[in-house]
């Protein structure tokens, strides 16, 4: 054998070598994520499927200009820059917010991020006749935008929102506005379906396939503009199914490495096949907004009844210690809980109000879905509320729908539904507007906001307008806790839990941290080798 032929194949067989000692850098690693919803979250900007749309989909395909700090699990999330770099008032105009963009951002479909694509984003959620509008996103974007009266274009890097009023709260509502690729919505004529079939943001991760009904897939985009939250993993794929017994046997069959919302009895199983139970306390409420117009509780009376109906420590029994209980629309601890009515227990007293108010029995109908987003194991504690109601005097139909027909009913408001007296749909509570506002406050009855049941209060209304003209955060604190005791007085919804979040992973997932938040980041997660 000759020198020259000895040497070839001693280079080849240490590249063979090298090669099978590193195979996970020639293996894609993937997370396979089984979400409640019962479809795949509109992947055209706005995400429909509730909060969880926000979760999995809004923020790995897109951003807005305001982000969230997802980084630590041992305070509650808030807000940080996102496509804006920074945000002011302006000094000469209270009504006019300046944001600085971030510069050197691009779309995944390579053009650059500017102050006019914010523009055109705008345009899109609210500009009828404008070419890109479109009525579904606009629909989806509509809970945020109450307040925005136009939008400018400074300079290439700057744009200037002006509010219909005073609005200190203004940055929490632009951190649900997805600025998708105006370049990629030209390219199919401003069709969003199209669109989403092929859509362009400048999230850390860009979309790969979708089989519909079935699978969503998105790939790590490695250019993604900030360079701490490029994926760690190659592949998300998401999966939706609805039923928590269906996603705890695919964790246990290795069909999938995580799964939301575990079916409370499972988990000592899963626990026992070496999963891992992740929980953590989040701005949350499982809750009942109620019609202040047709119907029963119209009458204070009745909401406080039903809300003195409700033995809450059976619920938390239920969940298996995954909740906590809830008394007011606000979990304790929240810097402006303030000193709300605390409905405990008490049958009795529930059935006197219903004999004073002239309702006994007192038929009422309740919205209900069969599973989504924030909405624990909604078929069993609904038929648990149903039996508890119905123990102090009230008659209960539920009326169960889909998560997302159960979403439409919420935005089109009671009066497109008078049939329905309360409706089911668990809420976020992460700022003022978004835990409290929209629900109280007459500008934000539906259909133009989430006030869906036509909650009318002036002193209400005042204390909003105060706290929106408030800039200075302890006064603004004080303010708000008198909006919270008064939703309490009120008894404007039916309280029952705050969930804790609870998620089933494989012990191969690595590196994620339970934000105190209905948004989840899922770049830092690594895979581990099997």
């Amino acid at each position: 054998m000759t020198t020259r032929r000895l040497a070839s194949i001693t280079a080849g067989l240490a590249f063979l070598a090298a090669f099978a000692a590193s195979p996970a850098r020639a293996q894609e690693t993937v997370l396979r994520v089984a979400m409640t919803a019962g479809d795949i979250p509109v992947t055209a900007g706005m995400p429909d499927q509730g909060f969880e749309g926000f979760r999995f989909v809004g923020y790995n395909l897109y951003d807005a200009l305001v982000g969230w700090d997802l980084s630590r699990s041992d305070v509650a999330a808030d807000i940080k820059p996102g496509l804006a770099e920074s945000w002011a008032i302006d000094p000469s105009n209270n009504r006019r917010w300046i944001f600085r963009l971030r510069q050197g951002v691009k779309f995944h479909d390579g053009s650059p991020f500017t102050a006019a694509d914010v523009v055109w984003n705008f345009e899109r959620y609210t500009r009828e006749g404008a070419p890109q509008f479109n009525a579904r996103q606009f629909a989806f974007a509509r809970p945020y935008l109450g307040n925005f009266e136009s939008i400018e274009a400074v300079d290439e890097h700057t744009v200037a929102i002006t509010t219909k009023q005073t609005d200190s709260l203004l940055p929490y509502n632009m951190s649900f506005l997805m600025m998708v690729s105006p370049r990629r919505s030209a390219e199919v004529n401003n069709d969003a379906d199209a669109f989403a079939r092929n859509p362009s943001g400048t999230g850390p991760w860009r979309f790969s396939r979708m089989v519909p009904g079935e699978r969503l897939e998105l790939v790590r985009n490695p250019d993604y503009w900030d360079r701490a939250r490029v994926p760690k993993t190659d592949r998300l794929v998401l999966l939706p199914m609805p039923e928590a017994s269906t996603r705890t046997a695919a964790l246990l069959s290795g069909q999938v490495d995580w799964v939301e919302a575990p079916a409370p009895d499972a988990i000592p199983r899963l626990r026992s096949s070496r999963m891992q139970i992740v929980t953590n306390a989040y701005p949350h409420n499982w809750s009942y907004q109620l019609n202040f117009v047709d119907g029963p509780f119209a009458d204070v009376r009745v909401r406080r009844a039903a809300n003195h109906a409700l033995n809450r420590p059976d619920f938390k029994e239920m969940l298996g210690g995954v909740a906590l209980e809830s008394y007011a629309n606000l979990p304790p601890g929240t810097p402006y809980y303030g000193n709300p009515t605390r409905y405990e227990y008490n049958p009795q007293r529930a059935r006197a109000l219903l004999q004073e108010a002239g309702c006994l029995p007192c038929r009422v109908t309740l919205a209900i879905s069969t599973s989504g987003s924030g909405q624990m194991q909604p078929l069993p504690m609904n038929e648990l509320v149903k039996a508890q109601l119905e123990a102090a005097g009230f008659q209960v139909t539920l009326q169960t729908m889909d998560w997302n027909a159960l979403l439409q009913v919420g935005r089109d408001g009671r009066q497109r539904h008078q049939g329905v007296h309360g409706i089911n749909i668990s809420r976020s509570l992460q700022d003022p507007f978004n835990g409290m506002f929209r629900f109280v406050w007459s500008r934000q009855a539906a259909p133009a906001g989430s006030n869906w049941g036509h909650y009318n209060s002036p002193e209400m209304d005042a204390l909003i307008d105060q706290a929106l003209s408030t800039f200075d955060p302890s006064a603004r604190n004080a303010i708000l806790a008198r909006v919270h005791e008064k939703m309490s007085e009120d008894a404007v919804m039916l309280w029952v839990v705050h969930d804790l979040n609870p998620r089933a992973m494989s012990p191969r997932v690595r590196g994620f941290v339970q934000a105190q938040s209905w948004f989840q980041d899922l770049t830092p997660i690594t895979m581990s080798a099997r």
